[in-house]
């Protein structure tokens, strides 16, 4: 049994977007403990695996022909790197795939938990109606214009994000002490800021930033204490960049208008989960999603094709784009 390609996400994912694998390559769908996928890597030249999911030991790939890992996504956390690296395996993701997508996200809940939609939602579903409707006459929520837009981290996905709330007519700053693109920053009109004055000016802060050392628990009880109490947050990175015990204490406490949450330190939730666990009051000001951000068919297609061609040059011998290491 042999294979050029060994794909660990179902074919259906790639039939339901219309981006079939080349014809000229032997590719193997398998689930990540099929009981031939050791015998496959034995001849294999590259395996595509999404980014969502859990971690796959470097010593599954030991002894193998594998060339490269492709990522079809941004992030790579599901691998070890040093391992990866001793094996002399590439890996490479698809950057700037989702961009779209997510920046749609992090607009579109913002907006959600700006103007208090889901409050009014459950309000009138109560008979609530007139009450609710004079209660927010009074408090006249914002839209986007004019707000400032913190984003954290500038990267492909930032910088995307950051040119949908500009054209949405809000001020952007930003953190990232090492942005992709400067000039386009500086087109933007975005001003870079340290952590602690994005997190205490921003109306609206927006993570964009991989899990790794540095941004380990990187907003705590102590950021969220810096933001506005009528700031809300949008969590669309990688679980683990937020403390959510501190994040449920600080809802629960009403010292924050909303936050939006794609992506958790474990997934799915356990039931015990803070965010999970929250109270009826603050559970409104909290939009759950299954980490979909970056989901949509047109991004899904975008990151097929690109997997794809990675996936026929590793197998061909030729150069391989979006290599990450």
């Amino acid at each position: 049994m042999s294979c050029d390609v060994i794909c660990l996400r179902p074919e259906a994912d790639f039939q339901k977007v219309g981006v079939a694998a080349p014809g000229d390559l032997a590719v193997a769908y398998r689930a990540p403990d099929a009981d031939d996928l050791p015998l496959l890597l034995r001849t294999a030249r590259a395996v595509v695996i999404p980014a969502v999911g859990p971690a796959l030991p470097a010593s599954l790939f030991e002894g193998s022909a594998v060339r490269l890992v492709q990522v079809t996504g941004a992030g790579v956390d599901r691998l070890d790197r040093p391992a990866m690296e001793a094996l002399g395996i590439a890996v490479a993701n698809v950057p700037g795939g989702s961009n779209a997508a997510i920046a749609e996200y992090a607009i579109s809940t913002a907006l959600v938990l700006l103007r208090r939609f889901g409050e009014s939602n459950a309000a009138i579903r109560a008979g609530d109606y007139a009450a609710h409707r004079g209660a927010l006459v009074k408090a006249l929520p914002p839209g986007l214009e004019d707000m400032t837009v913190g984003v954290v981290g500038l990267g492909t996905i930032g910088l995307d994000v950051a040119r949908g709330f500009r054209r949405m007519g809000s001020r952007i700053v930003y953190f990232d002490p090492a942005p992709r693109d400067p000039q386009a920053a500086t087109e933007l009109g975005a001003e870079g800021v340290d952590l602690q004055t994005l997190l205490s000016t921003a109306d609206i802060v927006t993570l964009h930033v991989p899990l790794i050392p540095a941004t380990k628990g990187l907003i705590g009880a102590a950021e969220l204490a810096l933001m506005k109490p009528e700031a809300v947050l949008i969590h669309a990175s990688r679980g683990g960049i937020v403390d959510e015990d501190a994040l449920a204490e600080t809802l629960t406490a009403g010292r924050l208008a909303g936050a939006a949450v794609d992506v958790y330190s474990e997934e799915p939730p356990a039931a015990t989960n803070p965010l999970i666990a929250l109270g009826e009051e603050a559970a409104q000001r909290l939009l759950l999603t299954p980490h979909i951000a970056g989901v949509t068919r047109q991004a899904w297609a975008t990151l097929f094709r690109t997997a794809w061609e990675n996936a026929s040059a590793a197998v061909a011998g030729g150069e391989i784009r979006h290599r990450v290491y």
